[in-house]
């Protein structure tokens, strides 16, 4: 079954960090899924309560993970041949510290986003496209 990361592609990190996973995190099928450029899957996913604002959202067939839980489960299945993906695997793997550092990517991410001049909810320009 293919496991599909949909992040928000407008932030440098998420980027690097759903490019790094499909390319060396040594998980078969991975789908990368940008939700800022696609809106129906954005629109999707915010009808099961899944914000992508609120974090990356992590899907394998009708279960979901969403943010501090999506990033658990994948770094669970990891098999990184890097240092980087084998360090974030090491920190985010486990479900109840992933919860504690979360908030931190989610600060990054929203700095990223200021700094590109991107609003934080994708949907909040969804007009202006």
């Amino acid at each position: 079954m293919t496991l599909a990361l949909v992040y928000d592609g407008g932030c440098p990190f998420c980027r690097q960090f759903a490019l790094a996973a499909e390319l060396t995190g040594g998980i078969p099928l991975l789908e990368l899924r940008d939700g800022r450029a696609d809106h129906a899957l954005r629109a999707a996913l915010k009808a099961r309560g899944l914000n992508l604002a609120n974090g990356a959202v992590l899907l394998e067939g009708e279960q979901a993970w969403h943010g501090a839980d999506a990033i658990a489960e994948l770094c669970r299945r990891l098999a990184p041949s890097g240092p980087l993906l084998d360090l974030l695997r090491g920190l985010f793997s486990e479900p109840h510290r992933a919860k504690r550092i979360y908030p931190l990517l989610l600060l990054a991410r929203r700095m990223a986003l200021h700094w590109k001049g991107l609003p934080e909810d994708p949907d909040q320009n969804r007009g202006m496209a």
